[in-house]
């Protein structure tokens, strides 16, 4: 046996990726953040309330009925078929055109992440993604042993000229690029919409350095205003690969997802995902598709876009009743705003005071693999109810002024170097914030 330590045997043992999946040093205060009295605006948690019960119980009484023996029991790798063929219906509302041959159905499309990572990272191998990016892709490629570079992002999405940068100075250091991983609408962390124009631009870039697009879109169907731009994928069918689910649209409960992927790397997913899980959950791929036989599943998703919205328009106008001398994103979809803090302030080390005062945000150090992300700030809007985001939004405001009353009384602290990578410890996701 190994000598390990005093409180681990088996420490010596563990293989070096491990290190990333260390706990998170806020992980204590969202666990006090859970208490009732606190006004939650950091977890990414769909509102499933709003979906009735009859039509998730109708569901499930006629999987019962009809197909309890199939349910029940090991299904086949690439996940069910009549439920990937519903999966092609919806993806062609963002004008994409694919076969059922060709979606692998997942565990959540959080599972569909890991698989194509496992599948074409190497450690040491680089993922160009979003600056800011989902706090979850990080951890996964962090656990693969990749070094995430982020690119510049701003109102429009990914910015081209930065992404041609950051490829040439990567090549020039002799760097392997694997992937460009992004969520071009209403993104999260930062709430934004690649335009059009740069979807095009930036598949142009990727195609001519021979790097793959993974395109995750959780949040699609959820637009507001205006829908966004087609798809990625609907560009391209041999340079992408897509991630879809059905967290968002109808509940995460389920975890059911998928990926879009060429052929070839089709092949290789169904291979993965049967080496990590035997099968997608048969039961939940059943109830999904009973669902999407018989209810009226545009019209839900058009019921939770207008209680979005409406969540959404609560929150900009407590930010600007309350935060009016900040700047924040302005969503079109989706689940969230991402707020710049004065200068002066880190949002991780306001987190603690904020708790204190019974609101909750994460911290924009959770969104950079560099530890950069201090001046800002992830609010979700998507669970509690306006009038909870506006007493949030209050409260936030009331700690925000507090500090800058600090700072002006006793001068400033230095926010905490932003560009010093991790080394041997990595960071997980607090709970609830995805």
């Amino acid at each position: 046996m190994t000598n390990g330590n005093s409180l681990d045997p088996w420490y010596d043992s563990y293989a070096q990726r491990t290190a990333g999946l260390s706990a998170s040093e806020v992980r204590a205060l969202f666990a006090v953040a859970s208490r009732p009295e606190v006004v939650s605006l950091a977890g990414g948690m769909p509102y499933v309330s709003a979906l009735p019960r009859e039509l998730v119980t109708g569901s499930l009484d006629r999987v019962m009925a009809e197909d309890a023996a199939m349910a029940l029991q090991y299904g086949g790798g690439q996940g069910l078929r009549s439920l990937r063929e519903h999966i092609v219906d919806v993806m062609s509302l963002e004008g994409i055109r694919a076969s059922a041959e060709d979606v692998v159905v997942t565990t959540g499309s959080q599972h569909a992440l890991d698989l194509v990572t496992r599948l074409f990272i190497d450690p040491g191998d680089v993922v160009l993604a979003e600056s800011p990016s989902y706090v979850g892709a990080i951890g996964v490629f962090r656990s693969y042993q990749a070094e995430t570079v982020h690119v510049t992002t701003d109102e429009n999405g990914l910015v081209p000229e930065a992404l041609r940068e950051a490829i040439a100075n990567l090549r020039t250091q002799g760097k392997r690029i694997k992937f460009l991983y992004t969520i071009p609408n209403f993104h999260n962390p930062a709430g934004v919409t690649m335009s059009r124009e740069r979807r095009i631009e930036i598949l142009d870039i990727c195609r001519s350095n021979n790097i793959l697009v993974l395109e995750d879109n959780p949040y699609g169907l959820l637009w507001f205003d205006e829908p966004a731009p087609q798809a990625i994928r609907s560009i391209d069918e041999e340079g992408v690969v897509y991630l879809g689910s059905f967290s968002k649209t109808l509940a995460p409960g389920f975890r059911v997802g998928w990926a879009l992927a060429p052929h070839a790397i089709r092949e290789k997913l169904v291979l993965a995902n049967e080496s990590a899980v035997l099968a997608p959950n048969s039961f939940g791929q059943y109830v999904v598709n009973a669902y999407l036989d018989a209810a009226d599943w545009k019209g839900q998703v058009d019921t939770f876009r207008g209680l979005y919205a409406e969540r959404r328009d609560a929150m900009m106008s407590a930010m600007g009743e309350f935060l009016p001398d900040l700047s924040w994103t302005k969503p079109n979809g989706g689940f969230f705003v991402w707020l710049t803090l004065p200068e002066s302030l880190d949002s991780k080390a306001m987190l603690p005071r904020a708790v204190k005062e019974l609101v909750a945000y994460t911290p924009g150090t959770a969104f950079y693999a560099d530890g950069r992300g201090g001046g800002h700030i992830r609010l979700s809007f998507c669970y509690p109810t306006p009038d909870q985001i506006r007493v949030g939004v209050k409260r936030l405001a009331n700690v925000v002024n507090d500090e800058l009353e600090l700072i002006e009384t006793f001068g400033p602290t230095t926010r905490p170097n932003t560009l010093v990578r991790p080394t041997s410890s990595v960071s997980a996701p607090p709970p609830n914030i995805s």
